[in-house]
C-alpha cells in the first residue's frame, strides 16, 4: 500500500474542502512554473513553507521527499553553468561558469522546491481515496478516477506477486550477472508478471460483478464546506494573483 504519512491530521489544511485544495494547488503550481523573477519565486517558496507549517507536516519527512529531486537539481547545477553560453560569471581553473546557467539553475531549484512543498501541504494531506472521489465530484473523467482508485488498491498486490517470483528464482540458485541468461530471466519475470496481472484483474472483475458492481463507486464521504474553506481559498487566490502581479508588472 502507498504510504500516506501526511493524509491524517487535524490541522487547518486538513479541514479545508479537498476540491478547493486541488483547484488552488493546480493554479498555484501553474503560476509559479511561469514565473521567472526571483522576488516572486522566493516569495512562493516562503508561502509553500508556511502552508507546510499550517498542515503540521513533519519537517524530516518533507526533507526526505525533497531529497528525491535533489540529485536532479545537482545535475542541473553541474551541467547548465558549464554548457550554457553567455558571459562568464566566474572561473574555477580553466572552467568558466556561465552566468545564464547559474541563474537558470537557481530558477528551476526555487520553482521545484515551491511546487513540491505546496503539493505536499495541499494534496498529500488528502487520503488518496478521498482525492479520487473529490476528482469525481469535480467532473473529472470517471475512467481516470477509477483507474486511480484501482491502481491505489491493487499496486501492492502486484508488488507482492513480483517479490514472490523473485524469491522463487533465487531459491533455484539464480544470481544476476551481465550475461544473456540473466537478461532472459528478467524478461521471463516481467512477462509472467503481466500474465499474472491479467489473470488477477479477471478474478477481481468477476468478484466485483458477483457483489453487484455496476460501473460506479459510491462514497460515504461528505464534502461539506468547513467555515475556514472560503477564507482559505480567498487568501490563496489573492496570493496567486500577487505572485502574478509581481512577475508581470
Amino acid at each position: 500500500m502507498f504510504e500516506e504519512p501526511f493524509a491524517n491530521g487535524d490541522s487547518i489544511i486538513h479541514c479545508i474542502d479537498p476540491r478547493h485544495r486541488i483547484v488552488v494547488a493546480v493554479a498555484y503550481s501553474f503560476v509559479v512554473a511561469l514565473v521567472d523573477r526571483f522576488i516572486p519565486l522566493i516569495g512562493a517558496v516562503i508561502i509553500s513553507m508556511l502552508l507546510a507549517g499550517l498542515a503540521q507536516l513533519n519537517p524530516l519527512q518533507v526533507s526526505r521527499r525533497l531529497m528525491v529531486v535533489l540529485g536532479f537539481l545537482i545535475l542541473l547545477w553541474i551541467a547548465l553553468p558549464l554548457t550554457m553560453g553567455g558571459p562568464v560569471m566566474t572561473r574555477i581553473g580553466p572552467v568558466g561558469l556561465s552566468k545564464a546557467g547559474v541563474i537558470l539553475s537557481a530558477r528551476i531549484s526555487l520553482k521545484t522546491s515551491a511546487i513540491l512543498i505546496e503539493f505536499m501541504a495541499l494534496i498529500a494531506t488528502i487520503p488518496l481515496t478521498t482525492l479520487g472521489h473529490a476528482l469525481n465530484r469535480m467532473k473529472v473523467s470517471k475512467k481516470m478516477v477509477y483507474l486511480l482508485l484501482m491502481t491505489y488498491r491493487y499496486i501492492h498486490v502486484l508488488e507482492n506477486e513480483y517479490q514472490r517470483m523473485v524469491r522463487a528464482i533465487r531459491m533455484r540458485g539464480f544470481l544476476p550477472r551481465t550475461n544473456v541468461h540473466t537478461y532472459k530471466t528478467y524478461a521471463y519475470l516481467i512477462g509472467m508478471l503481466f500474465v499474472r496481472s491479467v489473470a488477477r484483474a479477471e478474478r477481481i472483475e468477476w468478484a466485483m460483478r458477483c457483489r453487484g458492481f455496476s460501473g460506479r463507486f459510491y462514497s460515504l464521504i461528505d464534502f461539506s464546506p468547513a467555515p475556514a474553506t472560503p477564507l482559505f481559498t480567498g487568501i490563496m487566490w489573492l496570493i496567486i494573483l500577487g505572485i502574478a502581479i509581481l512577475e508581470w508588472l
